[in-house]
């Protein structure tokens, strides 16, 4: 580790930690880990200045002048924020207590904070099966040390990346049975993959190597609510190791090519379903977001497929994806040798 890695940041976060008597063995512990882990808090990570949003503490001073600056180019950027929480946790309920889902593949979990995904599953059905997926050592470092899942059901962390759906699906199909239906949970997460990168596709990718009867559920901070989104966009780029592209509500809503939206479809995520404590006024705006199903196919009763039919599908799908991922590293290698 540098001594720039050992900086400011981590060495008062493990300060704060041993000096608050109220502190938890387990918040010690993480913020023991972070500086054992070696993580750079000198720049400004995505999941830290989302948890500064939300009024978290596990952040750097690197992270709160990111979220600084773009509150001052975006006021309202707190209530989005929340919003998003919330939403997460309306969606959940829905598809545990409506659609009977009980298995959820959360990527992009972010820090954990309150209502977290296997928290607010499992307060219904408490044999719901979460696996989080982050690719920032912190956030993994926190989720293990904080989280615990119910003794009927199962809690797993995987640091992994959005970009390689098949490695994730590998790593999750030891805690899901992927033969059955499951919750895709994309919330906060895509703005963080560029166009380049082909963020419909992957999205695309990962519900086809689901089976029938899955859940997408999805949120997009918005560029088209107002002209200062464009400016929070730039302050933000500047100071976070990962740019974010914002997007408009149709391009956010081409993630749901293919699948049965559930009403009231894709809308700013304040209003999906909101409860008496989400209500807003009608000139409020948030992230854009939204449920939705895979279908089922045309022919067959769906009861008439055995489980072990679908876990061999599921599987066969996940190597398949594989494949072409592999194949487009491959031919992206051959083009850049050419250049």
């Amino acid at each position: 580790m540098t001594e720039q890695w050992a900086g400011e940041g981590i060495a008062s976060a493990v300060e704060t930690a041993s000096a608050v008597e109220t502190a938890s063995a387990a918040e010690i512990a993480a913020a023991e880990a972070v500086q054992l882990a070696g993580i750079d808090t000198s720049v400004a990570h995505p999941a830290r200045v989302y948890d500064y949003w939300l009024g978290g503490k596990d952040n750097f001073a690197a992270d709160r002048e990111a979220a600084e600056r773009v509150l001052a180019a975006t006021p309202g950027l707190r209530f989005r924020v929340q919003a998003n929480r919330a939403f997460l946790a309306r969606a959940v309920r829905y598809l545990v207590g409506q659609a009977g889902i009980r298995q959820f593949l959360d990527i992009g979990t972010g820090i954990p904070a309150a209502n977290n995904t296997h928290e607010v599953a499992q307060a219904v059905a408490p044999d719901s099966r979460i696996v989080y997926v982050d690719n920032d050592p912190i956030v993994l470092v926190h989720a293990r040390a904080l989280l615990a899942s119910s003794p009927e059901g199962s809690t797993q962390f995987v640091q992994g990346d959005l970009r390689d759906a098949g490695a994730i699906l590998r790593a999750a199909g030891s805690t899901l049975d992927l033969g059955q239906p499951v919750a895709l949970m994309l919330l906060g997460i895509l703005h963080l993959i560029q166009d380049s990168e082909h963020p419909h596709q992957i999205v695309a990718d990962l519900m086809a190597s689901l089976p029938a009867g899955s859940y997408l559920v999805l949120s997009h901070p918005a560029i088209d609510i107002h002209a200062a989104q464009a400016e929070a966009q730039k302050r933000y780029n500047e100071r976070v190791s990962t740019p974010q592209t914002l997007r408009t509500r149709d391009e956010v809503a081409r993630f749901f090519d293919g699948l049965e939206l559930v009403p009231p479809g894709v809308v700013y995520v304040h209003a999906w379903r909101p409860g008496p404590s989400d209500l807003a006024s009608a000139d409020t705006v948030s992230a854009h977001g939204g449920v939705a199903r895979k279908p089922w196919p045309v022919g067959p009763s769906r009861g008439q497929a055995s489980s072990g039919r679908c876990s061999a599908r599921a599987a066969a799908r996940v190597a398949a994806l594989a494949a072409r991922r592999a194949a487009s590293s491959a031919a992206s290698r051959r083009s850049s040798l050419g250049r």
